[in-house]
């Protein structure tokens, strides 16, 4: 097995190691000992250099040695290593403030952590809550920052595996325990890697809150990530401040009332929409042919688009004359609506269930309207074909 050179130290960024094994082409090497964190524990592995080669991926294999991929192979019995130090140190502050977020919520709540993801962006902890209240989750936050402020110590030990009545959680690990504490608040058993102390994570920020399987997912950035975090929200509400020309305090209670204002000026055109199109299905009639079946049929085929509310208001507002006929289609999505007056002569809902059955569509409706859609094109054209001989069809006296 390999030695893990991390366990003992976090901070351990140079080393120097023998190569136990090589695989492959040579690019995937197995030391003897090793700084690079495997992918574990829902931590992602290290990066950085050997002889110079970037590592790729670090992983642990079945037997428990430690894989190393590179970019390219390397040679020599023994082989000089450098960690990539932005990436670790900020592997350890997301880490070390997960410890500190599940035990707070312990502390706070009494509810466990049931799994943990750090990702490129953030990360995140499943707790065994369905739900959990914003005022709570401040008094978390704040909680945690204030174990930050005062710098408590955080130190590993190892431990038999029978050792575990003050652990957080229990662990069904084999063998000697490594156990990560945290100075009167937190004890887990953990191989990842830590910071020395709390002031260390710099600070944390709890984002946003999911329901997942049962449990709520807590979003949460340490250090330097919460930084960056904090910074991009600040200059995306500045920039939104500066466009509704309020202050940024102001700013939520703008959005609203913008909001509130949009939706009744969205309510007013869908209302003054509907009264154009009635108005249009009035003159419409007025200036329809009377056909040889003695109907006025109009058709109002589009190339795309939805046959919506206006469409509909139009239909009624021409249906309501006397024998009148009002077919629309739509090519994509291919969708057809027909409307009559009561005394033409036809029921829409059986016409057009018919012929959307005979072109594979389906739908229907009422005596006076019905709706459906087919399959594509060509049955489009069918449909549409069928219902212009029904239509024809009709003689009225």
């Amino acid at each position: 097995m390999t030695e893990r050179l991390y366990h003992g130290d976090s901070y351990l960024v140079d080393f120097s190691a023998r190569v136990f094994a090589r695989e492959g082409d040579g690019s995937r090497l197995i030391l003897d000992r090793t700084a690079f964190y495997p992918a574990s524990g829902g931590q992602p592995c290290d990066f950085g250099t050997i002889e110079g080669v970037q590592v790729l991926n670090v992983e642990e294999d079945d037997e428990g040695r430690i894989v190393h991929s590179l970019s390219a192979p390397v040679a020599g019995d023994t082989v000089n290593c450098r960690v990539d130090w932005e990436r670790r140190f900020d592997h350890m502050q997301q880490h070390s403030g997960q410890h500190l977020l599940s035990a707070v919520i312990v502390e706070c709540c009494g509810i466990p952590t049931v799994s943990f993801h750090l990702g490129e962006e953030f990360s995140t902890i499943d707790i065994a809550t369905g739900s959990l209240d914003a005022r709570v989750v401040a008094r978390i936050e704040s909680r945690a920052n204030q174990v930050i402020a005062e710098n408590r110590a955080v130190t590993v030990e190892y431990r038999d595996p029978s050792d575990q009545a003050d652990l957080r959680a229990p662990s069904s690990r084999q063998g000697t325990l490594r156990v990560v504490k945290m100075e009167d608040l937190d004890v887990s058993a953990c191989g990842g890697t830590h910071v020395h102390a709390t002031g260390e994570i710099g600070c944390l920020l709890v984002g946003r809150l999911d329901k997942m399987h049962g449990n709520v997912r807590i979003e949460f950035v340490c250090g330097s990530r919460a930084v960056r975090r904090a910074r991009a929200d600040y200059d995306a509400l500045s920039r939104i401040a500066r466009t509704l020309g309020t202050p940024m305090a102001a700013t939520p209670d703008a959005v609203t009332a913008q909001q509130d204002r949009l939706k009744e000026l969205e309510k007013a055109c869908r209302r003054l929409a509907v009264e154009l199109a009635k108005r249009r299905g009035r003159e419409l009639y007025e200036t329809a042919p009377v056909t040889a079946s003695g109907l006025r049929v109009h058709e109002n085929v589009i190339a795309s688009g939805s046959l919506g509310d206006d469409v509909r208001a139009e239909a009624q507002s021409f249906t309501a004359s006397p024998r009148a006929v009002y077919l629309a289609a739509s090519r994509d999505p291919a969708a057809i609506l027909l409307a009559v007056s009561a005394d033409a002569g036809l029921q829409a809902g059986a016409v057009l269930k018919q012929a959307l059955a005979a072109a594979g569509g389906r739908g229907g409706g009422s005596t006076g309207m019905a709706q459906g859609s087919v399959p594509g094109a060509e049955a489009l054209d069918a449909a549409l074909a069928a219902i212009r001989d029904v239509v024809n069809s009709v003689r009225l006296t």
